[in-house]
C-alpha cells in the first residue's frame, strides 16, 4: 500500500494544467501549471503523436514564448545538474545569453506532414543504428517534409530531448538551437527506438 500512496500523492501534488495533465516542466516549479503554459500545449488534440511526444512541442513553445523564464528556471537547473560544461561561452554561455535577451517567438503548431516525415525517419534510422538526415528508405525519402530538422540520441524524457538540442554540446552550427529558436511556424515530433543509442527523437518543422 505505501507505494500506492506515494504514487496518488505525487499525481495529486504535482503542478497540474487546465485539462488535468501534470505539466511536463513539473519539476521545475509549480508556476509551469498555469494556463498561459499550457496554451503552449498546441499539439493537445493531435492524435497522431504520443503524450512524450506533444510535450516536447509544448517544450519548445515554451522555451519560445517565455524564453527568460524559461532560462532562469529550466536551462540553468538542467545544465548544472546535467554536467554541462557552465564555463563554455560557446554552448552553455550563449544560450543564457539568447535567452535570456530574445523576444518572444510565435507557437509552432502540430502537422501532420511533419510528423510522418519525421516519424518514418525515426523508425528507420533507430532500427539502422544511424545518426544523421539522410533518409535511409524510398518510403522515408517520398514522405520527408521540412525546412529544418533537429535529431536527438539517447534521450529518454521529453525535457531532455528539449535542453540537449538547444544546448548543442559539440555542434559547432549551433544548429538545432537556431532551428528551435527560429522563425518556423509548424512541427511534428517522433520518438522511436535506437539500436544504438537506445531512443531517437526526430523534430522536422516547417514554414
Amino acid at each position: 500500500m505505501y507505494p500506492v500512496f506515494l504514487l496518488l500523492l505525487s499525481f495529486f501534488f504535482a503542478p497540474q494544467q487546465k485539462n488535468g495533465a501534470v505539466s511536463p516542466l513539473a519539476d521545475y516549479g509549480t508556476e509551469w501549471a498555469a494556463a498561459k503554459y499550457n496554451a503552449c500545449n498546441t499539439a493537445a488534440k493531435s492524435r497522431f503523436m504520443t503524450a512524450e511526444e506533444k510535450q516536447m512541442i509544448q517544450i519548445v513553445n515554451i522555451a519560445r514564448q517565455h524564453p527568460a523564464l524559461f532560462c532562469e528556471k529550466v536551462v540553468k537547473p538542467w545544465c548544472a545538474a546535467n554536467n554541462v560544461d557552465l564555463n563554455s561561452e560557446k554552448y552553455y554561455g550563449s544560450l543564457i545569453q539568447q535567452m535570456s535577451t530574445m523576444q518572444p517567438l510565435g507557437r509552432l503548431q502540430p502537422d501532420s506532414l511533419c510528423f510522418v516525415s519525421a516519424a518514418c525517419h525515426a523508425e528507420t534510422a533507430g532500427k539502422a543504428g544511424y545518426t544523421g538526415h539522410d533518409r535511409l528508405s524510398d518510403k522515408c525519402r517520398k514522405v520527408k517534409k521540412y525546412n529544418g530538422e533537429c535529431c536527438s540520441y539517447g534521450m529518454t524524457s521529453p525535457v531532455d530531448v528539449v535542453m540537449q538540442l538547444l544546448v548543442d554540446e559539440d555542434v559547432e552550427s549551433l544548429g538545432h538551437r537556431m532551428i528551435l529558436l527560429g522563425s518556423y511556424t509548424k512541427i511534428g515530433a517522433a520518438t522511436r527506438p535506437h539500436t544504438a543509442y537506445r531512443t531517437n527523437s526526430v523534430l522536422d518543422l516547417s514554414f
